[in-house]
This record gives C-alpha cells, structure tokens and sequence, in this order.
C-alpha cells in the first residue's frame, strides 16, 4: 500500500530512547506514519526516494505525552481551542494531549467525548485523547458511566481541577475503575482546607498578607485516596503532587505494592513561591507554589523515579481573569509550549538526566495510558521530536502559539529549542528563527 508521503531517513542524530534509557549516536527510517528502523550507527537499506534529515547531532526522541492540559473548547474557545492547543504543543514538543473534562458542556457524556475526538481530527495537529468526567457535572455526588464512556474512547477519568471530597464516591469510582482496568486522575487537594487561600501557606504569605493554602490540604486527601486504593485495589494516579509529604506517602505506598503512580507539574519544579513577587497573577496555581525545599524534594523524587510523570498543567486565561488583583484572580498558567524548555533547566543544572526527565514526559505516560507512543522501537508512531537542548531564548508572550499569554515564564531566558515534530511521520512544526 502505497504511503501519502516518502520515507524519512534522520541521520546524524542523538537518539534517546527513554523507555530502554538507551542514549547514542544513530540513524532512524520513518515510512508511513511508522517507526521503520533504527540502528545506532547507521540504517541499512534506506528506501529510493527516501527524504533525508541531517539531524546535526541533535536529540532525536519520542513526542512528549502532557497528561493535564485545559482546553477551552468547547464553550470557552476565547481561551483556547484545540487548534490553538495543538498549535502550541506542537512547537513545544508535544505530540499527544490528554485534555481534562472541564469544558461546557463538561465531558461526562459519551457524545461530548465523540464530540471533542472529531473536532481534534478536524484541527488539531496532534493526537488529543480527552478524559472523562469521574463524576457527572463535576459535582463529586454521582459517578459517570464508565463502560460507556470508556468504548467511546475516553482515555482516563478525573474531575480535572476539582477533587472527589466523598470518601464513598471515591471507594465506588476506585472500584469500578478497577473492573474497567481503568485509570483514575485525581487533584489532590482538599477543598475545605484550602478555603480562600491563594498562594502556599508560610513566612511569605504573611508578608504579602494573602491566605494560605496550607500543606496539609494536599496530604490529607492523598492519604484518604491511598487508605481507599488499598481497599479497592486498581490503579490511581495522584494528578499533581507539590510536597514533601506526598512524595513520602507515595513512595510507601508503592513499597507496600499499591497500583499508585502520581505526576507533578513543570511549574512546582521549577519555580517556587518567591517567584510570585510583589503579587504576580501568571503565578496563582493550584496547587500554589510551595516552599523551596518542597521544590528540591519533588527534583529529587523525580530523579530517583518515585514521581512518574511531569505536565504541562495548561490551563489558559485571558486577561480578564487575570490582571486583577492576586486574590481574586484565576488559577492557572499556559505550559505546552513552554513544557521541555523550562524542564531543560533541571538537565542543564545536573539535577536530572535527559533520558530520566524524557521518560517521565514520553514512555511513563504512555504506559499508565496505554497508548503505542513514547519510544524508539520498530513499529512504534512516528511521533517524533528533534531537539536542540542548548539552544537559548527568551521566552516572547508575543510569539506564543496559545490563544491566551498567561505564561510564568514570560521573558525568562530558556534554553533548548524543539526544531521540528513529527506527528505519524508528518511534520507538524519547524522553528524557524
């Protein structure tokens, strides 16, 4: 069967592939929207036709897989749309999006999810995989149907920004998904507890005389979740975890072979609470940013394997809900296209290895969402990504492919660039300076 466009011969390139931790000098064949071949060194029997890319030495990887990305679409396209989303994700490295159900409508139906897979295969770019609503209406009082909800392709549920607060609801959600083999997404923080905090809990609030969001909003409803997975069984995933604590209570619950995994935003390993400033809306999060040492506790549990996943945590705003003042602003940064560069930080630094940080962005996700992506291997989706990890700029809110600016990262210098992505053996982006 003859191919829509010709082979695709990547010489001269680093490839890392995080999924064997393999990082060398080689050669990889694209033909179709396939992975053909590979060798470290140089591919043999290369096809007549076939399109060359000298890669220049550079990293040669899988697409990264964003497991939280917030796209407005549908009913707040203002924001974002899954043209824009994809847009950004492609310049950013991302080649497959997990979007999160607050929408409007919100997605616990099986025709909004049909809906949202037919819009991304008319604009989008990139792959999106939208997850179901865990609860209907986000509500937190009446589980989704599963079944359904899973057959018309809904990759995972969560109640996206909002957690289940009701310890039955939760033990039936764990339950069913167990059955499913499904997997549960859950914002670890305790809505009562946070209250009207806004930023973390500490010396710095007080001297900037804003509520606190204390630590144990986050550990509370972790280990409620943990006590109840090892009730029901199954698999949870901790969306985003910010503390010291949670690493903890995660790291003993996979000693005791609980089926947990948990992520962690690029913002909590990058920035801190400092970096609010004098009230600097672009850094309001959910969780907010903690302490330093929070900081360093989650680089390290990164490195060493106990934190599974990094996001994105996209979550676009325009400047109504933004240029107010800190308290009353929205929650929430842009990050798909910001997602590599800012992570580079930690590989630059010495604190991570490439193929660690890579992993956690590629081959880790695709595996706890059991999708073909991720990795260097005959056979597997093209989705492809050529990086210059040295590559320096300023980061410009002007250029940003995102409908809306609101990124932390506006006018910091970054470093690593991705040149080009490939999606199914396409190129969907390619920097141009």
């Amino acid at each position: 069967m003859a191919t829509a466009h010709p082979p695709i011969l990547f010489n001269n390139a680093r490839l890392v592939d995080p999924a064997t931790g393999r990082d060398g000098h080689g050669s990889l064949l694209v033909e179709g929207a396939v992975i053909k071949d590979l060798d470290w060194g140089a591919v043999a029997g290369v096809p007549e036709g076939a399109e060359i890319v000298d890669c220049g030495g550079h990293v040669l990887c899988p697409g990264l897989i964003d497991m939280r990305a917030f796209v407005g679409e549908p009913g707040a396209e203002h924001r974002e749309t899954l043209k824009t989303a994809s847009e950004a994700a492609a310049a950013g490295g991302v080649t497959t999006i997990v979007c999160m159900p607050d929408t409007n409508p919100i997605i616990d139906d099986p025709a909004i999810v049909e809906f949202v897979q037919r819009r991304a295969r008319e604009t989008a770019i990139v792959n999106v995989c939208p997850a179901a609503a865990l609860t209907k209406g986000l509500a937190g009082k009446e589980m989704t149907e599963f079944g359904l909800l899973q057959q018309a392709g809904a990759i995972a549920f969560t109640d996206g920004a909002r957690s289940v607060t009701n310890a039955q609801i939760m033990r039936r959600a764990l339950t069913y998904a167990r059955d499913l083999d499904a997997l549960i997404l859950h914002h670890t923080e305790d809505p009562d507890l946070v209250a009207d905090g806004v930023m973390n809990a500490g010396e710095r609030a007080s001297r900037l005389g804003l509520a606190g969001v204390p630590r144990e909003a986050e550990v509370i409803m972790l280990e409620r979740d943990l006590r109840l997975l090892r009730l029901t069984g199954g698999r949870y995933h901790a969306a985003m975890i910010s503390t010291a604590d949670s690493v903890d209570l995660v790291e003993r619950a996979k000693d005791a072979g609980l089926g947990v995994t948990c992520g962690v935003s690029i913002n909590h390993l990058t920035l801190n609470e400092f970096d609010i400033g004098d009230y600097r809306t672009f850094f309001k999060l959910a969780p907010p940013l903690r302490h330093e040492d929070d900081r360093t506790a989650m680089i390290e549990a990164l490195a060493r394997g106990t934190i599974d996943v990094v996001v994105s945590d996209h979550n676009p705003q325009d400047v109504e809900t933004k240029r107010l003042p800190f308290a009353d602003a929205a929650d929430g940064a842009i990050g798909l296209e910001t997602l590599l560069s800012a992570g580079l930080r930690l590989v630059h630094n010495e604190q991570v290895r490439l193929p660690a940080l890579l992993m956690a962005m590629t081959s880790r996700p695709a595996d706890l969402l059991g999708l073909p992506q991720g990795r260097l291997a005959r056979g597997a989706p093209a989705d492809l990504i050529l990086l210059d990890p040295d590559l320096a700029y300023t980061l410009d809110a002007r250029t940003l492919k995102s409908r809306s600016k609101n990124s932390p990262f506006d006018e910091a210098r970054l470093e690593g660039r991705v040149l080009m992505t490939y999606v199914a053996g396409r190129c969907v982006h390619r920097y141009v300076e």
